[in-house]
């Protein structure tokens, strides 16, 4: 009877440390964060999504496609009148009022020879309200791909094929064109604040400049495959910075953009974008619902799960306990850091 009660007491002990190291692990891997798909009531390919906050946000896409959010995320829901029929590239929000939409035309529903294929459209009221704003000029057959705004919106960069680049200081009343040492295709960039800057396109391209874009230099990209396509780049500060591409590529500099050196990024999939919240940690995405993550600079990338296969072509982060992902088929995914309630000891567990 002893010996019964005695084995019987050990193999409760011992279920119970096991349900504990259960719940510490758990409770570990959720503190760690994890990537969710959320319901976005479309199939369209999403190009870019925005958050003001950890709640309010947009994803825009093909085929005039506009979505908001007030919940983070949990609800999307698709405005009743798009602010344009075309392909909506880039959103960016200044404040709850005012914000800016890349938009792009076909070139099939071009009714006329003078017609812009890529245009700007600009709110002052939340979006209730837009006005089309032409960047290009009389260059009609330029197409842009992507825009950055610094200083609340006050100085704008738009940019594309060609080695086009548009840039503004006015808020977007005007617009002119800065010349570059490149016409290559430009897919990405980034400025820190009002005179450093970084553009990354095709054939392993990356330009950097320290004057607000009056002058741009070549960086020296230290690999010998320039047919790269880079889509994106992040600095977190003036010195590190990370640029991805197609086949997996990843290149990181720390000296400012000057020299950039290859990162193993363990995938061979297509990346098309990356942020890094500091000098250590940085995700990326891409094809093949292709997350990867890493936190230590770049020395070593992990794959995460991401909850689709579906190609994600925009990321963007709020904070370090909140980002999410876009792409096509209306794809949206969802990162968030915070650990969930641990589950409950079931009331027999000791009986």
């Amino acid at each position: 009877m002893v010996a019964t009660f005695t084995q019987r007491l050990r193999l409760r002990v011992l279920s119970l440390s096991l349900l504990v190291i259960c719940v510490a692990g758990l409770t570990q891997a959720q503190a760690e964060g994890a990537w969710r798909r959320q319901p976005s009531g479309t199939l369209a390919w999403l190009h870019a999504i925005f958050f003001l906050d950890e709640k309010r946000g947009w994803a825009v896409g093909g085929h005039g496609v506009f979505l908001t959010t007030i919940d983070g995320g949990a609800s999307w829901r698709a405005v009743a009148q798009s602010p344009a029929p075309d392909s909506l590239r880039d959103i960016y929000f200044v404040d709850e009022k005012t914000g800016w939409l890349l938009c792009e035309r076909s070139i099939y529903e071009l009714k006329t020879n003078d017609e812009p294929r890529t245009y700007l459209m600009r709110t002052t009221d939340g979006g209730a309200t837009w006005t089309r704003v032409n960047v290009i000029g009389a260059d009609v057959d330029v197409r842009l791909v992507g825009t950055i705004f610094i200083n609340r919106g006050q100085k704008a960069w738009a940019f594309g094929e060609a080695g086009a680049l548009y840039f503004t200081q006015d808020g977007g009343a005007n617009w002119e064109r800065q010349r570059l040492p490149t016409r290559k295709l430009l897919l990405g960039g980034q400025f820190i604040d009002a005179t450093r800057g970084w553009l990354v396109g095709a054939g392993a391209t990356i330009l950097q400049t320290l004057d607000g874009g009056t002058t741009w230099r070549t960086g020296d990209v230290l690999f010998e495959q320039t047919d790269v396509r880079l889509t994106a780049v992040s600095f977190p500060d003036a010195h590190h910075g990370w640029a991805v591409g197609t086949e997996g590529h990843v290149l990181a500099t720390n000296d400012g953009g000057h020299i950039w050196r290859a990162q193993n990024s363990n995938v061979v999939v297509d990346l098309s974008d990356v942020k890094f919240l500091n000098a250590r940690e940085g995700w990326a995405v891409g094809a093949e619902g292709t997350i990867i993550h890493t936190t230590d600079g770049g020395v070593t990338w992990m794959r995460e799960a991401s909850d689709t296969d579906r190609p994600l072509e925009r990321l963007y982060f709020i904070n370090r306990e909140h980002g999410w992902a876009v792409g096509y088929g209306g794809a949206i995914v969802n990162y968030t850091s915070r650990p969930a309630s641990p589950p409950k000891l079931k009331t027999d567990t000791m009986r």
